[in-house]
C-alpha cells in the first residue's frame, strides 16, 4: 500500500502536465508500452515535423502503430487509435539525414479525432488511467502470469534469464503487466490487442492467453527439436560404432559377418549358382555394400542390384515334355487348324528327342487380329512343359525398356527382358514378344535395333543388360514374337526371326472353333450348362457371315456372348411366372430365326455375283485382312476423248495394272480379232464397285483385260467364272497370294470356274478339300489361253451383243433427251 501512496502523486502530476493534443508518431514495426524506454528510428518528413514540433514544445508525444507496415506514406485510417503517451529524452541527428529519438512511455492513451494540421499528424488525445479492481482477482491474475512469463522465458531461448529478476523487482501490477508484454516475442497484431483492452483486468486476461499459446507452442518446438537431435545422435552413435566395429575387423582379419543381413545375402548369391565372373562381381559388390554407411543412398542402390542380382535364374530349368503325340495332342486340344506352326513346333520336339540341346527357337507369328497367334503361344509352354511369360513391345520407343537404364540414374531398373526372366524363374521359358510390328523410335533410341541382339542365336548367350552390367544367357529361351503386318517389322529383325503366317480363319474353320472352343467357354460363364444351349450350323454360319467381318474370331466371341446373354434372360423369364408354377425349359435350340431376333438385321453382306449376262462386266477375286471376296469390275466404252478413266479408289499398283491390260489389248488388236485403232475417239471407263473401300494390288489385271475386251468386243462374260492373276504386257498370268481365301470366296458366291495363275498350280495341294469343293480351278499361263473359259459361244454372243447395241442406243436416245 506505501508504494502506491507514494505513486499515486507522481502519476497524477504527470498526467496533469500532459496536454490534450499532442503530435502523433506513426510506428511501423514495433508497438511500444508505458514504462518502456525505447529508441525509434524516424525518417519520413511527416514524423520529423512531428519530433521536433514536440521537442519544441512539451517534449510529448503520441505513439501509434501503423495496421500495415508496408505503407511508407500512411493515412489517419491506416493508424491504431490506441497507443501510448510518451516523453522525448533525446533527439540525436544521424549523417543520413535520419532521426534517432529515445523515448519514455508514460501511459495508455486514445486518440479522440485529428486535428486539422497538415505537416504531420496531430490528435486530441485521451488518456487512459489504470481502475482500481478487485484486489484478489488481481492477485491471482499477476500470480499466474507471473508464473507463466517465467516459465516462459525458461523455454524461450532468445530472452535472456536475467529478464526473470527485473520482472520479479517490480511491484506495481500495471508496470509488471506492461514489462511482460514488452519482452514476448509475438507480432505487433498481438501486442496491439493488449492496448486496446482499457483495464488491467482485461489487459492481464489478453496477456495470460497470448503467454499460454506461446508456451504449447515453444513445448512443441522444443519437442521436435529433440526428437530430431536424438535421431541424428543415434545415426551418429551408430556409425561410430560400425566404423569401430569395422576398423577392429580388420586388425583381427575377422571376415565372419557380424550383421546377420549380410551373412543371408551371401547365402542366397551362393544359392543362385552364378557363373564364376558373375559370381565374382556380386561378392565384390557385398563387400562394397559392408563398407557403405546404412544411411547412404548408394548402400540402397548396391542392395538393389544384389537383389536382382539373385532373383534372375542362372540355372534352374524346367525338363521339356518330349513326347511328340502329347505335345500334339495339347496343340489339337487348344487351337483348330495352324497346321503350320503346330508341325514346326513338333520338328522342334523331334530334333530336341535327337539332340537334347539346342538352341532357342525364333519364330514369328504374322497375321490379323484375333487369329491366335498369344494364345497359340501359351499353348505351345504348356505342351512342351515351360513356363510363360510375355512382353507387349506395343507403343514402346526407349532403347532402355529393353535393354534397362544405367544404375547412375535414380530409379534405374533392368529392362523387360530381364524382368520377364526375374517372373519366369527359369533359363528356359517360352517368352512371347507381342506386336513387335508396333515399337517405334524417338530420340531416346531405337528399341527394335536392341532387339537384334536379343533375336539373335548367335548374340544372346551374352545379353548385355545396362542395369546389370553382365552377360546374361537367353539361348535357352524359346522366343516367340507376333505381328500384324509383316513390312511393318525392320528387314534385319525379319532376318533373324522364322516367319510363319496365320492368314485367317475359313469359315468352316471358324464354324468348328465355335463348336468346340467358344460355345463350351461361353455357356460355362453364362452359367447355362444345365440347360443343354445348343447352336445350329446354320446359325453359326448365320453368325460369322451375318455380323461378323473379321479373319480371327474375336467379334464371333463376342456375339455368341451377346446372344448367350439374351437366351438367360429367355430361360429366366419364362421359368419364373407371375405366382404361378410354370414348365421348367431344359433344352434351347438356337436356330438361324432365333440368331436374327436376339441380333437384330445383319450387319455384313456377303458380294453376290450378277444373274444375268452383262457386256464389260467381270467378276475377279480379291483378298483383305478378313478373308477373301469376289471383285466385280466394270468396263464401258463411249464416244470422246481417247483416255482411261479409273474409279473405286484405286491405288496406284491396281492403276498400272489397268493401263498394262489395255497396252496389252491394243499391241495385240489382231489377235483378239479388234479393229487396228479400236480405241480412236473411244473414252474407257473402268469401275471397281464399293468406291468407299480402298482397292489395290496387282491381282486383278487379268480381270481387267477381260473386262475392257469384252466392252470393245461386245461379248458378255460367263457370271459363273472368276479369275485373279497379274498380267505383263506380253500377256503372261503371274503368280498371286491369298489363294486359299480367294478360292473360298468363289465357292460361297456360288462361282463353278476359277482361274488360277499357272505359277499358282502347286498351291493347290496345301489347299483344304473342302475349299476345292464345287469348284473347277483351272491354271492358266496366258490372257490368251483364259479367253475361252470367260465367254459363251459365238452365236449367243451375236444375240448379246444387238441386245446391247439395241440398250447402247437407249441410253444414247436417254442422254440427249
Amino acid at each position: 500500500m506505501s508504494s502506491d501512496i507514494k505513486t499515486e502523486p507522481k502519476e497524477y502530476s504527470m498526467i496533469e502536465d500532459i496536454p490534450q493534443i499532442l503530435p502523433v508518431l506513426p510506428l511501423r514495426d514495433n508497438v511500444i508500452f508505458p514504462y518502456m524506454i525505447f529508441p525509434v528510428l524516424v525518417g519520413r518528413e511527416q514524423s520529423i515535423n512531428a519530433a521536433n514540433f514536440s521537442l519544441e514544445g512539451s517534449k510529448y508525444i503520441f505513439l501509434a502503430a501503423q495496421k500495415k507496415p508496408n505503407i511508407e506514406g500512411p493515412t489517419k485510417d491506416d493508424i491504431f487509435r490506441e497507443g501510448t503517451i510518451a516523453k522525448i529524452i533525446q533527439i540525436l541527428k544521424l549523417p543520413n539525414g535520419l532521426l534517432k529519438i529515445l523515448v519514455d512511455g508514460i501511459i495508455q492513451g486514445r486518440i479522440v479525432k485529428f486535428t486539422e494540421r497538415a505537416k504531420f499528424f496531430e490528435a486530441e488525445i485521451e488518456v487512459i488511467s489504470p481502475k482500481h479492481e478487485d484486489p484478489r482477482e488481481m492477485n491471482a491474475l499477476i500470480r499466474q502470469m507471473s508464473n507463466l512469463f517465467k516459465e516462459y522465458v525458461k523455454i524461450n531461448k532468445s530472452i535472456p534469464p536475467e529478464a526473470v529478476n527485473s520482472f520479479e523487482s517490480i511491484d506495481e501490477p500495471d508496470r509488471k503487466l506492461f514489462y511482460a508484454a514488452a519482452n514476448i516475442n509475438q507480432t505487433m497484431d498481438v501486442k496491439q490487442k493488449i492496448l486496446q483492452q482499457f483495464s488491467i483486468k482485461e489487459q492481464l486476461y489478453e496477456i495470460i492467453k497470448i503467454l499460454t499459446s506461446e508456451i504449447e507452442i515453444l513445448k512443441i518446438e522444443k519437442e521436435i527439436e529433440g526428437k530430431v537431435h536424438e535421431n541424428i545422435a543415434r545415426t551418429q552413435r551408430k556409425f561410430i560404432i560400425q566404423e569401430q566395429i569395422r576398423i577392429l575387423q580388420d586388425e583381427l582379419g575377422d571376415e565372419e559377418e557380424v550383421a546377420p543381413e549380410f551373412t543371408k545375402l551371401k547365402n542366397q548369391i551362393v544359392k543362385a549358382k552364378m557363373p564364376k565372373p558373375i559370381h565374382e562381381k556380386a561378392i565384390e559388390e557385398l563387400n562394397k555394400l559392408k563398407k557403405t554407411p546404412p544411411s547412404s543412398p548408394e548402400a540402397t542402390v548396391i542392395r538393389n542390384y544384389l537383389d536382382w542380382m539373385i532373383d534372375v535364374p542362372w540355372y534352374k530349368k524346367t525338363k521339356d515334355n518330349l513326347d511328340i503325340k502329347n505335345v500334339r495332342k495339347i496343340l489339337d486340344e487348344d487351337h483348330f487348324s495352324l497346321d503350320k506352326p503346330k508341325e514346326r513346333i513338333v520338328e522342334h520336339i523331334a530334333v530336341l528327342n535327337l539332340v537334347r540341346n539346342m538352341r532357342g527357337q525364333i519364330l514369328c507369328f504374322v497375321g490379323p487380329p484375333g487369329v491366335g497367334k498369344t494364345s497359340l503361344g501359351k499353348s505351345i509352354a504348356r505342351a512342351i512343359g515351360r513356363n510363360f511369360v510375355r512382353i507387349s513391345l506395343g507403343g514402346v520407343r526407349d532403347e532402355a525398356e529393353i535393354r534397362g537404364h544405367r544404375r547412375t540414374y535414380i530409379g534405374s531398373m533392368p529392362g523387360k527382358i530381364v524382368q520377364s526372366m526375374k517372373r519366369a524363374k527359369t533359363i528356359n521359358p517360352v517368352m512371347l514378344l507381342d506386336e513387335i510390328d508396333k515399337m517405334s523410335m524417338d530420340f531416346r533410341g531405337d528399341p527394335s535395333s536392341a532387339m537384334l541382339e536379343v533375336l539373335d542365336p548367335e548374340q544372346n548367350h551374352t545379353f548385355n543388360d545396362h542395369y546389370l552390367d553382365i552377360d546374361y544367357d537367353l539361348s535357352q529361351v524359346m522366343f516367340i514374337t507376333t505381328a500384324n503386318v509383316r513390312y511393318n517389322i525392320p528387314l534385319p529383325l525379319q532376318d533373324r526371326m522364322e516367319i510363319i503366317e496365320l492368314p485367317g480363319y475359313l469359315e468352316h474353320e471358324k464354324i468348328q472353333i465355335a463348336k468346340r472352343h467358344i460355345i463350351p467357354k461361353q455357356i460355362a460363364i453364362h452359367g447355362l450348362k444345365k440347360y443343354k444351349v445348343d447352336f445350329e450350323d446354320n446359325a453359326i454360319k448365320k453368325i460369322i457371315t451375318g455380323y461378323t467381318r473379321e479373319a480371327g474370331v474375336r467379334n464371333l466371341e463376342r456375339e455368341i456372348a451377346s446372344v448367350l446373354r439374351k437366351t438367360a434372360r429367355e430361360i429366366i423369364m419364362s421359368n419364373s411366372g407371375n405366382g404361378k408354377k410354370k414348365k421348367v425349359i431344359k433344352k434351347f435350340i438356337l436356330d438361324e430365326e432365333m440368331i436374327e431376333k436376339f441380333l437384330g438385321v445383319p450387319k455384313f453382306r456377303s458380294q453376290k455375283a450378277e444373274k444375268e449376262l452383262r457386256v464389260g462386266s467381270v467378276t475377279g477375286l480379291a483378298w483383305t485382312s478378313v478373308g477373301g471376296e469376289i471383285l466385280p469390275v466394270d468396263a464401258t466404252v463411249m464416244t470422246g476423248a481417247e483416255k482411261l478413266t479409273l474409279t473405286g479408289q484405286l491405288g496406284n499398283v491396281m492403276k498400272e495394272s489397268a493401263q498394262a491390260a489395255l497396252s496389252y489389248l491394243r499391241s495385240n488388236a489382231k489377235d483378239f480379232g479388234l479393229e487396228p485403232h479400236f480405241t480412236k475417239g473411244k473414252e474407257i471407263h473402268i469401275h471397281l464397285p464399293e468406291g468407299a473401300i480402298p482397292k489395290d494390288g496387282p491381282s486383278a489385271g487379268i480381270t481387267m483385260a477381260m473386262a475392257m475386251y469384252s466392252a470393245f468386243s461386245g461379248k458378255p462374260a460367263r457370271n459363273d467364272v472368276a479369275m485373279t492373276g497379274e498380267i505383263t504386257l506380253r500377256g503372261n498370268i503371274l503368280a498371286i497370294g491369298g489363294l486359299n481365301e480367294k478360292l473360298l470366296a468363289a465357292q460361297r458366291t456360288g462361282m463353278k470356274i476359277v482361274l488360277i495363275p499357272k505359277e499358282n498350280e502347286k498351291d493347290l495341294t496345301e489347299i483344304k478339300d473342302e475349299v476345292k469343293e464345287g469348284l473347277k480351278i483351272i491354271p492358266v499361263s496366258t490372257i490368251k489361253e483364259a479367253l475361252p473359259y470367260v465367254f459363251e459361244t459365238k452365236n449367243k454372243i451375236d444375240t448379246t451383243k444387238n441386245n446391247q447395241n439395241s440398250k447402247t442406243k437407249k441410253q444414247t436416245d436417254h442422254k440427249k433427251k
